[in-house]
């Protein structure tokens, strides 16, 4: 993998207190790393830390920062996309404490033509994977069009 040049906001449709990670650490084409220390401002930060459930959010990101990424890497603007849903998300803590890093990994399993497509994921503190899931996504061609499609069914 390669050492990932753009700041996170950069690659990421989300910002302000949305865009949970701090930085895009390395990828290719089918696998990226991201981290995040955690932090008292973190959006859903509960006085000792942030729920082991917003994993998934933070796995969710590091599909889109990947898919930022390579639309960066194409001379695109980062589109917006969708998570569809999560299969077998475990974690082996209920809590990620404040001050701990994670670094969170993703695995393109596949990706269809039609912007479908699946990422096998993990967290890790101290190299030591901590939480698991498959997250299902989707990226219209045209998100405007896609949602607007949606709002008149």
């Amino acid at each position: 993998m390669q050492p990932i040049e753009y700041p996170i906001s950069d690659i990421m449709p989300h910002s302000g207190k949305m865009l949970l990670l701090d930085r895009a650490i390395a990828g290719n084409d089918t696998h990226f790393e991201c981290e995040v220390t955690i932090s008292a401002n973190n959006l859903f930060f509960s006085g000792t830390g942030v729920g082991a459930w917003v994993g998934v959010e933070y796995m969710a990101q590091t599909v889109a920062a990947w898919a930022g990424w390579q639309a960066r890497i194409a001379g695109q603007t980062p589109k917006i996309g969708f998570l569809l849903g999560s299969r077998r998300y475990s974690s082996s803590v209920s809590e990620f404490v404040l001050g701990q890093v994670l670094r969170i990994r993703i695995s393109r399993a596949f990706q269809a033509d039609n912007g479908l497509g699946q990422f096998d994921c993990q967290i890790l503190i101290d190299q030591q994977e901590v939480a698991q899931a498959a997250l299902t996504v989707f990226e219209p061609l045209d998100a405007s069009a896609f949602l607007a499609e949606r709002a008149g069914a």
